[in-house]
Order: structure tokens, then sequence, then C-alpha cells
């Protein structure tokens, strides 16, 4: 006994449903679609006998009563009507029209279908290029059609007719369909225009991203109308290999907390997303690209790529071009690159720990707080082979008072600075580094000199009983400023308070300064604790 073997049924509606909530992220993007199909028909007829090249849109009225999109691409015979817009899922540039991948937009073959989220009935009406007589195609949303050749010889191409669902006619609208005209199309390679009461308005321009050379000023101007600011500085980009290429526009300012990395997004010209947020690598986070390929590959909802090899390739090449610039600013104009990491330095320092590549070349430019002032890292490690480093703001303060001269110390307690200079062994093999605190510095310090015991002995009373609510003890110790002369010290302290600590100090001199450790000898509950007094 055999089965029958049976075709899958279709629900329309069903599938309506499931672009509308699933696949597409509004129904706007029935223009992009109609946008799409429109350009490809024209890249087909160019194959055929080199004529085509139009879009025209005849947006809603009250007296049209319609919306209409023209194009005068390849067009479309009865068969081909027939067997490609009755059948979901196949595309009418790969099974038809037989284009090459990077030639067309569409792929997945249901695009029509996005016109039933604005429309309860599409009408097609088309001529083929190819010969033949014209053909008209009806569509409705319960999932039937017809097809019919008509008597009337129309031009070459084809035209969708839309009328709108009761609750989507403000989308076919002159104002709606304007707006979205120019966002999806804009760049287009063909000529795009929308019909309004005072005459046909051009859609079109040549995208200043594609051709900066050619007109720096356009570029600029572009960058400072995506970012609301001029940019920094404007990076050029490409991956010949998928015909990928734009630009990169530095920001002015520092993102938010915590921003991805974003690039507005056009396949052929036309716009797939505003924020594609995997086509640069992550840690690009200080630029906005506007990026065009003609060889990435988008998903089924057109608003994002597929991720496979060639964006990988693409990405690796676009980030390469941006440590180029990165590499060649600090050799050309050192003083941009300084202004660049003045803005970026906090979001750098935060990639840096994660992302060993960026770190190998942008930490020499990063800054950081020692003993002696603001140093690139770059210019530390070549002065300093061991470098010393207090883990928070607290003990970098109080340690400085004491660190040798001829040695530097870092603050480490500024967000990701203890982090950067933990990996500086591993980016730059010379250093060691050693992490300091009061504890071991003021252990490293010597008892005073036997002529100033008189003094040494008064302070620590007098510490004793500023501190004896605290259950503190006080010792008294030296540090040695020259082999010859142990004991000396700057006359004139900083009071620090209470919460806090300056270096140790002694003097000679009564009431010159002096410093203390309060130690745990006397009450092993409390931690080790210091602080400073002006004995005056």
């Amino acid at each position: 006994m055999s089965a029958d073997v049976q075709q899958f049924q279709v629900d329309l509606r069903g599938v309506v449903d499931l672009l509308s909530r699933h696949i597409y992220s509004s129904p706007r993007v029935y223009l992009r679609e109609l946008l799409q199909n429109a350009r490809d028909a024209i890249t087909a007829r160019r194959e055929v006998d080199g004529g085509g090249g139009c879009i025209r849109i005849t947006p809603l009225t009250a007296e049209t009563g319609e919306f209409v999109l023209r194009d005068d691409g390849v067009g479309l015979t009865s068969s081909e009507v027939a067997d490609l817009l009755a059948t979901v899922g196949r595309s009418s540039k790969r099974d038809i029209f037989d284009l090459p991948r990077s030639d067309y937009l569409g792929q997945f073959g249901i695009g029509l279908l996005s016109c039933f989220m604005v429309a309860d009935t599409i009408v097609i009406r088309s001529r083929s290029a190819r010969g033949g007589a014209s053909v008209e195609w009806t569509g409705s949303a319960d999932g039937t059609f017809q097809v019919v050749e008509i008597e009337e010889e129309l031009p070459i191409g084809t035209s969708v007719h839309l009328v709108p669902r009761f609750d989507a006619d403000e989308l076919l609208r002159p104002a709606a369909v304007h707006e979205l005209a120019t966002t999806f199309g804009e760049f287009l390679p063909v000529r795009l225009t929308v019909d309004t009461a005072a005459g046909d308005i051009d859609i079109t321009r040549d995208p200043p991203f594609l051709d900066a050379a050619t007109d720096p000023d356009a570029a600029v101007q572009y960058g400072r109308d995506l970012l609301g600011a001029s940019p920094l500085d404007v990076i050029e980009l490409s991956e010949p290999a998928t015909g990928t290429r734009g630009l990169a526009y530095v920001l002015p300012y520092a993102p938010p907390p915590g921003a991805r990395q974003a690039s507005r997004m056009y396949l052929g010209r036309m716009l797939l997303a505003e924020r594609v947020d995997d086509v640069l690598p992550e840690w690009a986070f200080f630029v906005r690209a506007v990026i065009d390929s003609a060889g990435l590959a988008p998903t089924a909802s057109r608003e994002s790529l597929v991720e496979d090899a060639a964006l990988e390739r693409v990405r690796e090449q676009l980030g390469a071009g941006i440590r180029r610039w990165v590499l060649e600013l600090g050799l050309r104009e050192p003083h941009r690159l300084a202004q660049f990491v003045a803005v970026h330095e906090v979001g750098l320092k935060s990639l840096v720990r994660h992302d060993e590549e960026l770190a190998h070349f942008i930490s020499r430019w990063l800054t950081v707080e020692t003993t002696h002032g603001t140093v690139r890292i770059g210019d530390l490690v070549q002065r300093y082979p061991h470098v010393r480093y207090a883990q928070s703001v607290d003990e970098f303060r109080q340690v400085a008072g004491i660190s040798p001269s001829d040695e530097v110390l870092v603050n480490g307690g500024y967000l990701y600075d203890a982090d950067l200079i933990r990996m500086l062994p591993d980016l730059y093999p010379h250093v060691t580094v050693e992490q300091v605190d009061v504890t071991g510095e003021l252990d490293r310090l010597d008892p005073p000199p036997l002529d100033d015991r008189d003094a040494a002995v008064a302070l620590e009373t007098r510490a004793g009983a500023v501190l004896a609510a605290s259950e503190c003890s006080v010792v008294v110790r030296a540090r040695s400023t020259a082999p010859t002369s142990r004991g000396s010290t700057s006359p004139t302290p900083k009071c620090s308070g209470p919460s806090t600590a300056a270096a140790p100090r002694a003097s000679p001199a009564p009431c010159g300064a002096a410093s203390w450790t309060a130690s745990t000898r006397r009450d092993p509950r409390r931690a080790r604790k210091t602080c400073a007094r002006d004995c005056a």
C-alpha cells in the first residue's frame, strides 16, 4: 500500500502575520522591498538591451486612491508572472533573471509579500523586454490570485498598485513615501523620483561616503549630519574582495559607557539598517561608519548581515584600516592623536584589558598619573624598566610623599589604570611592575637618627594623645633623602586629616614635620592605619 505525496498548504494570512511580527521590524519596509525589486529589474534589463534606469513613485492621494511604483526594468511575461509571483520563497533574480549574486539585492522571494502589511490587494502590471503581451497579476491577502493578459500595450517595465488597508493608509501618503524613499533609496544607482502636486522630486544623489577624495567637504558634511557634530577625523575604509567600502567618522565625544559600535550599512547602495554592530570590530567604538557592500549577504529580514566568512574578512580588513589610521596619526600628527586619546581614553583603557591586538598598538599613547606628572605609557616604559603602582587613589597619595625621586609611582586608583599597569610586562617584556601599599612602604623606612630621639619621642607623645580615642599606637619613622643626610625632610608639611595619610616624615626640630603609623601591636582587632598632622 503506497501513500500519495502531497504539497504543504500555505495560509497566506499566516505568512503575512509571520512577516510583520517576526521577520520585518515594521510595515515601513514595504517600500524598501519594492525599491529592491525595481532596482534588480533595471539591472536585469541592462543585460538584455541596455535600457532602463528610472523608478517613479506616485503616493496615495484622495484623487488617485492608490499608491503606484513604476520601473522601466526588464518586466515579466505571462508565464514568469504565474510561476514567480504565485510561489512564496522563489527569488526572481536567482531563478529567472539569472543575475550574478553581487548584482541583485533580493534573494528570498518574500519581498512582495511585505506589501500585504499595508494593502489587502496587490495589482502588478508588466511587459517584458524579451517580448510578449502585457500582463496583469492580482493577488489578495486571502491567498488567491489571478493572471490575465491585457490588450493595452504597456511600456516595458513593471508597475505595482496598492490600495491601502484601513490601518495603513498613512504609510502610502506623500509625506511618509518621501521620507521612506529618501531613507532607503537616496543613494541608489538609478534615478528615483516621487510625484507631487508641485512636480517630480528627485530623491537620488551621489553617495558622499563612496568618493571622499573627489569631494572631501561633502564627506565631512555628511559625517557632521550623521554625528550632530564635526568629526575628529575621517577614515577611508575598503575591502575589495567583497566590494565593500565607506568612511569611518571619528567621534568628537566619548560615547556612553557600554555603548556598542554601530555602522550605517548599505547593500548595493540601498540602506540595510541604520545601526549594524558587526561590520566593524567591537573595539572600534570610537567611530561611526557608513559602509556600502556588493558582496555581503543580508538575512531574510534585510535588516542585518549573515555572519559568514565574507563578513569576518570585511570586519578584519576594516579594523586593520582603523588601526593604520591610529599608527599613522601618531607618526604624522602626534598632537591630534593626543586629542583623540584625551576624548576616548577611558573607553580605550577598558577595551585593551580584553583585546590584546588593540593593546599592542594603542597602549603606548594612553596616559597615567604618576609622581612625575601625567605620563604616556610609551614614555613610562622607556624611562623606567621597573614600574611601581598603588592600587587606590588614597594609597597613591600616601605613598607618593615617601617615594624616592629616582623611581616612579603610578596612581592605579583611576578606572582601569591598575589593570593597564599589570598588563605592561606582557606588552613590553623588558618592564617589571610592583604593587605597593602604605604598610609596606612604611616598613621600609628607618627609625629616626639618635640625634633626633628627643624630638621623635615628643612627637610620638603628642600624636598618641591625639589618637588615643582610636586605640592606636604611634611610631615615628624617618625618610632618607641622601646617604649623608639621614632623617632630613621638608620643613613644611601638609595636614591631610585623619582619614588620609601623607608622607611619614621626621624632623630634628620639635615643631617640624612628622608622620606616624598606627600599629595593631596594641589592638589586633584594628587594621593598620596611617595619619599625618602638622605639629604646629
